[in-house]
C-alpha cells in the first residue's frame, strides 16, 4: 500500500508545550509515576476555579445553546465585547467589528488565513507563543521572528523589527502581556511599534489575552486605543483572567481604518460563516464575565495566590547558581536562562527531557518558543506553594549534579 504522508504545511509547525516532553511525561504517568506539571498554562487542575456565576449563567442558558449561533456569535455576548473594548478607549468599534470564537486560537488561525497569501510574511516575536508560528505556516505564510531583547527586559527590538520588514510583510504580532516571558510592555515602545505599522502599511494583531493578569500595580494599554489610522486586530478570551480554559470563549475586534480593508473584512466573514458559529454555552458565559466582579484582581494582588506564586517561583529560580531571569509583570509564566558557561548545552528539548526523567517534573525548553539558543526555559506557576517549591527544589538539585558532572 501507498505510504501516507503528512502534509508538507506542518514542516515549520512546532507546538512543544504539548509536543514529545508531555508524550514522555504521560507514559510515566501511565507508569504510575506522579509528574508536577510546569509546562502549561491550564489553570483548572491547580484549584483555579472559573467564577461561579459564570458557571451558573451557562448552565441556565444550556437550553437555549442547542442550535447554531450568528457566524459571529450571539448579541448579548457581542455586545459585551463592544462595552470592554470601549472602556479600553478603543474607537471606532461596532458590533459588526467583533468575532467570537472557540477561544482566542481559532481565531487566531482565522485571521492568518485571511489575511496572507502564500510566501507572505507575518512579523512574529521571539521569544513567541508558538501558534502563532504554526498558524502564519499553515496559512502558507513565512513566520519572520523579530528579536526581544532580554537584556531589555524583553521588550521588543524595534530597529530588528524594522530590518526585517520586507515588501512582502503583511503584518506585526505583537503579544502583550507577553507569553512566554510575563512582559508588560512599555507605552512608548506600543507607539513604536504602532508608527512602523503606519509607515510600511501593515496590520498590527495584538494578543492581549492576559491583559488583567497584572502584577505590581502595572496598567496594560490596549494597543488599538493608540491609533485610529492603523487597521488592528485584537484577541482576547476568557481564559486565563476568568480561569476558563475549556469554555472555549475567545473573541477578535477589528479596529483602524475598516474601510481600506472591505475586502479582507469579507474574507473574515467568510471564514465565520465556514465555521457555522463557536461553542454557544461559551458565548452565554462572556457577557457575566466582564460585567461581573472581577475576582483575577483577588489572585493578582499582594497577598493574592498567584502574586504570592510568582514571587516564590521568582525567588527559588534566581537562587540557583548560573540560573537568571526577568521578573515577570503579567501572565502566568516566566523565562529564565540558564548560564552556557556553566550549563554547556547542546540540545535543549534532550536536556529538559532529562530533566522530566530524572525529576517527574515537566518544563518546556526555550527552542519551544522558537528563541534561538539552548540556554532558556519557561516555568508556569500555577502550582500551590508547596509543589512549586518542591519542584524547583528537584530542578535545583538537578541543576548541582549537572554542574558536578560538568565541572563548572
Amino acid at each position: 500500500m501507498k505510504t501516507v504522508h503528512k502534509s508538507a504545511k506542518l514542516a515549520n509547525v512546532l507546538y512543544d508545550v504539548r509536543g514529545p516532553i508531555v508524550e514522555a511525561a504521560k507514559q510515566m504517568e501511565d507508569e504510575g509515576q506522579k509528574i508536577i506539571k510546569l509546562n502549561i498554562g491550564n489553570l483548572a487542575p491547580f484549584g483555579f476555579d472559573a467564577p461561579e456565576e459564570i458557571q451558573q449563567d451557562m448552565i441556565r442558558n444550556l437550553p437555549n445553546s442547542a442550535g447554531y449561533s450568528d457566524s459571529k456569535g450571539i448579541f448579548a455576548a457581542r455586545k459585551a465585547v463592544m462595552h470592554y473594548t470601549q472602556q479600553q478607549q478603543v474607537q471606532g468599534v461596532t458590533l459588526e467589528d467583533i468575532y467570537l470564537g472557540n477561544g482566542a486560537s481559532e481565531l487566531i488561525v482565522m485571521a492568518a488565513n485571511a489575511l496572507l497569501d502564500n510566501g507572505d510574511e507575518l512579523l512574529v516575536p521571539s521569544p513567541d507563543y508558538p501558534l502563532w508560528t504554526a498558524a502564519t505556516s499553515l496559512s502558507g505564510g513565512a513566520p519572520v521572528h523579530y528579536r526581544c531583547d532580554e537584556g531589555n527586559g524583553w521588550q521588543p527590538d524595534l530597529a530588528d523589527m524594522r530590518a526585517k520588514i520586507t515588501p512582502r510583510t503583511k503584518g506585526i504580532v505583537v503579544i502583550n502581556p507577553n507569553n512566554p516571558t510575563g512582559v508588560l510592555y512599555s507605552d512608548e515602545l506600543l507607539r513604536g511599534i504602532v508608527a512602523l505599522a503606519r509607515e510600511f502599511g501593515l496590520v498590527l494583531l495584538a494578543d492581549e489575552v492576559y491583559d488583567k493578569v497584572l502584577y505590581d500595580g502595572v496598567r496594560h494599554t490596549a494597543m488599538a486605543s493608540l491609533s485610529t489610522d492603523v487597521l488592528t486586530l485584537t484577541f482576547n478570551s476568557l481564559s486565563k483572567a476568568y480561569r476558563s480554559c475549556g469554555y472555549r470563549a475567545g473573541w477578535m475586534v477589528v479596529s483602524g481604518p475598516k474601510e481600506i480593508a472591505r475586502d479582507f473584512i469579507e474574507g473574515l466573514n467568510m471564514l465565520a460563516n465556514l465555521k457555522l458559529g463557536s461553542n454557544v454555552p461559551g458565548q452565554w458565559a462572556i457577557q457575566t464575565a466582564l460585567g461581573g466582579y472581577q475576582s483575577i484582581n483577588d489572585l493578582v494582588k499582594e497577598g493574592g495566590r498567584l502574586r504570592r506564586q510568582r514571587d516564590l517561583a521568582y525567588e527559588l529560580i534566581t537562587a540557583i547558581p548560573g540560573v537568571s531571569c526577568v521578573k515577570p509583570q503579567a501572565a502566568l509564566y516566566m523565562f529564565p536562562r540558564l548560564d552556557p558557561q556553566i550549563y554547556p548545552i547542546d540540545d535543549d528539548r534532550q536536556f529538559f527531557m532529562e530533566v522530566l526523567r530524572a525529576t517527574r517534573v515537566m518544563l518546556v525548553q526555550g527552542s519551544g518558543f522558537n528563541y534561538p539558543d539552548n540556554q532558556h526555559f519557561r516555568i508556569v506557576f500555577l502550582p500551590h506553594e508547596d509543589d512549586l517549591r518542591e519542584a524547583i527544589g528537584r530542578l535545583a538539585r538537578f541543576l548541582e549534579a549537572y554542574r558536578k558532572r560538568h565541572g563548572t
